[in-house]
């Protein structure tokens, strides 16, 4: 029966968790939710919980073979990761203040669990890892490609609408049964699960459970919204690109918690589609081991970049897609349906360092591919940006010249 087990633990996919740290007794415990392992288990795959202690971002590949990544509730993410107060400078210090006391519990930023939450993000993204991120795991994987957060989705979204729009995205006093209406887009994966639910709605709606006081603002240019709260919140989204689980291929966050949704008193779930994307997670993290198992693929471990260097590229991948954004809403300028934009986006965030000989071959392979409109728009496109570089730089060069000849 030993022997049986252990060659069963070999051939089921693994799929890393990493833990939440809390105070219990005076020492620190890690903890995961039950429902997640649950689920895991149920639908097939091995859980490996990854504990969240110091140095463990720099040991992520002694967890492999890893065939999938789950991610899941946790504090909240350290806003210098997404440039929040640059994006957005709509919260006063009392505002700031008044948020760390309504929600104390998830503003005491854990800079640990960042950094192994988003080289994991990373790393799926790199190697086409089956990843679903819930609550602040779907915050992590926008981060991680370059969106933005709201650092409090009342004081920065709500104040904005109208009264009938707004949302209340966590109750206290009532947490576990607290529940908001959710728009589901159709032709998503998400519409797929709970189309038996949403035949019988006029207006494709579910009510979803909501724990969260932070959420997606801006959202990462490689994904496509699911979901919508009637505030205008994002509540889910995808990678349409990297989306085939019977081919592994899964990269996806949901803002609310599915394998939550049942009644105080029950362990069903409110919907037959709660846990669905389990389930279809599962099966990519299945056919990912497959195929890596099939192609008898050598994993290479990825360039470990020092602190400099990290934050050089994550200032890149971020000044990529705002550029792309502030591009294509300037002027009333609509980008076409395929945006070349995208090509270099997803390339930047692929996280992969090439040289410069790789990087210009990959760039005219990429712009083979292009149309001649596409390729006028980006010729225009960084002709705009080289003048306003060098406009920039002239300006600068003219302040040193003046500072070092003086008066």
């Amino acid at each position: 029966m030993a022997a049986a087990a252990v060659h069963l633990s070999t051939i089921l996919p693994r799929v890393l968790i990493v833990s939440r740290r809390t105070v219990r007794k005076n020492k620190f415990v890690d903890f995961v939710g039950e429902y997640h392992l649950d689920l895991i288990v149920k639908y097939g795959a091995v859980p490996i919980i990854v504990p969240r202690v110091s140095g463990i971002h720099k040991l992520i590949h002694s967890f492999e073979p890893i065939h999938g990544v789950l991610l899941c509730e946790g504090e909240d993410i350290d806003p210098s990761l997404y440039d929040s107060d640059f994006n957005s400078g709509d919260l006063s210090h009392e505002d700031l203040e008044e948020i760390r006391r309504a929600h104390a519990s998830d503003t005491a930023i854990d800079k640990e669990k960042d950094s192994i939450e988003l080289s994991l993000a990373k790393l799926c993204l790199d190697r086409h890892i089956p990843y679903l991120g819930i609550c602040r795991g779907s915050q992590v994987l926008n981060v991680a490609c370059g969106g933005t957060l709201y650092q409090d989705v009342e004081k920065e979204l709500e104040r904005k609408i109208p009264e009938d729009q707004r949302v209340g995205h966590v109750n206290y006093d009532n947490y576990d049964d607290h529940r908001h209406v959710v728009r589901v887009l159709e032709c998503t994966p998400l519409h797929n699960w709970f189309k038996e639910t949403l035949v019988t709605q006029e207006n494709s709606e579910i009510l979803v459970n909501s724990y969260h006081h932070q959420g997606v603002k801006r959202l990462a240019q490689r994904f496509v919204p699911m979901a919508f709260s009637p505030d205008g919140l994002i509540e889910g989204f995808y990678d349409p690109n990297t989306y085939d689980p019977e081919e592994g291929k899964f990269i996806m966050g949901l803002q609310f918690h599915p394998e939550r949704m049942r009644p105080s008193d029950s362990n069903d779930f409110d919907y037959p589609g709660c846990p669905c994307v389990y389930q279809e997670f599962v099966k990519a993290a299945i056919a990912y081991q497959k195929r890596i198992s099939n192609n008898s693929i050598n994993v290479p471990e990825l360039l470990k970049l020092d602190h400099k260097l990290e934050r050089k590229r994550r200032f890149i991948v971020k000044s990529f897609s705002l550029a792309k954004h502030v591009y294509s809403t300037r002027n009333g300028i609509k980008p076409s349906k395929e945006f070349e934009l995208d090509v270099g986006a997803d390339f930047l965030e692929s996280n992969t360092v090439v040289s410069q000989q790789q990087e210009t071959r990959l760039a005219r392979k990429i712009m083979e591919k292009m149309s001649v409109e596409q390729l006028t728009d980006l010729v225009t496109f960084y002709k705009t940006m080289g003048q306003a570089c060098s406009d920039v730089l002239d300006r600068k060069l003219y302040d040193i010249i003046n500072v070092e000849l003086g008066p």
